[in-house]
């Protein structure tokens, strides 16, 4: 079993994290509150993982779309932790539907009541799954069905092919084929509870300033309290040596590579990753690290001088090269972008599909040509920037029985753990289930014996 360390000790244990997305800064700080000396590796030369922010235009924003909900009392709470509890700001959106070449608008009851492609006994059926759902329980029984037949068993075929298949492609492109329904089950809770955690209203929220107000303030925190955020620091291999001390080497841009020794050692990086970086794992754990797979995400941000609906989000029944049409400045307030519109174009694919290995010319091609189809006003010549994302690894696919192949935190390796993403096993990633992760996983293992 791995030792547990409390600040009363007369040493300060060394901590190493692996990654800076939420879940490495959440156990960073509290680590630090217990009297650990933290060390924070990561690859990229910005902390913050899928939530880390890049320039656009004249602006530095999100990379990804990020939004919080009124029930995401994890990521509110560590928003406000770092002093930003006045930035929030709350915001009524409204949901569109493309379907058959026409732009619908499905955004409150009447809507959804004269939806044309739904007749009145698969409206009903609708929301009758959607109420079941967020009633259930037991999702680990979900885990033994697709969600395809799930949801098609409870609304009806119409159903699934005019409103569930869109909804689930937008999130998971053609995977969504082998996804199990504990996927859907998690992320209609989510959207529930929101409703319920205070005005019945499709209320999102964002901080001012975007993730890179968050992520900044973080940092600085973090700094205050001693911890040490080392960017373009790959890690290439933890060890446990003999004298019991763990062993990590790191490679910075220069390429050298220097041992440093730690008492323990997080690895919050993708599975695969974190098999390659610790060799004296048992076959066993290798092999569970290694099996799990990851959904990727090719991410368009179009910042221009025009909105192109009143949607926040878009979703899409028709062909298009993107999943959905996601006008971040429907929320956010375009004082902060400048007076322009910014808009994600996402689509979730397999880590080898071809369209990570088209080059950005051709990518903008595509889905600038689609969105001209979609939209009649939209005029490319109003685009002040166009920039492309790409993430091979963005969040595990939740297949059948998917709970039983979850790699453990706690390795063979002592004081050695593995905390990632693909220990989500009933829910959704984003970053209130990053949080909550990092938030179980230390008051599991650390807290308690404080």
């Amino acid at each position: 079993m791995n030792t547990k360390v409390s600040a009363s000790d007369q040493t300060r244990p060394k901590t190493a994290i692996v990654g800076s997305g939420f879940l490495g800064l959440t156990l960073a700080l509290r680590l630090t509150e217990i009297g650990h000396d933290v060390t924070i590796f990561e690859t990229s030369p910005e902390i913050g993982g899928l939530a880390s922010v890049w320039q656009i235009g004249d602006l530095t924003w999100d990379r990804h779309y990020h939004v919080v909900l009124l029930s995401d009392s994890y990521t509110r709470k560590i928003i406000e932790e770092v002093g930003l509890k006045d930035e929030f700001k709350w915001v009524e959106t409204k949901t569109g539907f493309y379907t058959d070449g026409k732009l619908l608008s499905m955004s409150n009851t009447l809507e959804f009541l004269l939806f044309p492609p739904l007749d009145l006994i698969s409206k009903f059926r609708l929301g009758a799954t959607i109420f079941y759902a967020s009633r259930l329980k037991n999702w680990r029984a979900l885990e033994k069905v697709t969600v395809e037949q799930w949801l098609t068993k409870l609304s009806g075929r119409r159903t699934f092919e005019k409103i569930w298949k869109p909804l689930l492609k937008a999130k998971l492109g053609e995977a969504y084929k082998e996804t199990c329904a504990a996927f859907i089950w998690a992320t209609i809770q989510r959207m529930y509870a929101a409703r319920n955690s205070g005005l019945k209203k499709e209320m999102f929220g964002y901080v001012r300033g975007g993730y890179a107000n968050v992520l900044k303030r973080f940092s600085e925190v973090l700094e205050e309290k001693g911890v040490d955020i080392r960017l373009n620091a790959r890690v290439e291999q933890i060890e446990k040596r003999k004298n019991g001390e763990v062993q990590l080497v790191a490679q910075d841009l220069s390429g050298q590579a220097a041992p440093e020794t730690f008492d323990k050692a997080i690895l919050t990086c993708p599975a695969n990753i974190a098999a390659k970086i610790l060799p004296q794992l048992t076959e066993t754990e290798k092999q569970k690290l290694e099996n799990i797979r990851y959904l990727g995400i090719v991410c368009a941000s179009v910042l221009t001088k025009k909105s192109i609906s009143e949607y926040y989000v878009t979703n899409i029944t028709d062909e298009t090269p993107f999943t959905g049409v996601i006008e971040l400045s429907a929320l956010v307030d375009k004082e902060e972008f400048d007076g322009n519109a910014l808009i994600y174009l996402p689509r979730y694919l397999s880590p080898d599909d071809e369209l990570f290995d088209r080059t950005d010319d051709e990518i903008e091609e595509y889905f600038l040509g689609s969105l001209e189809k979609m939209y009649a006003h939209f005029d490319r010549k109003d685009v002040v920037e166009f920039k492309i994302s790409r993430v091979r690894q963005v969040f595990p696919l939740l297949t059948i029985d998917y709970s039983k192949s979850v790699p453990a935190k706690e390795t063979s390796i002592e004081n050695v753990f593995t905390v990632n993403s693909s220990q989500i096993t009933n829910g959704t990633l984003n970053i209130n289930e990053t949080v909550q992760l990092a938030e179980k996983f230390f008051e599991e293992t650390f807290a308690k014996a404080v």
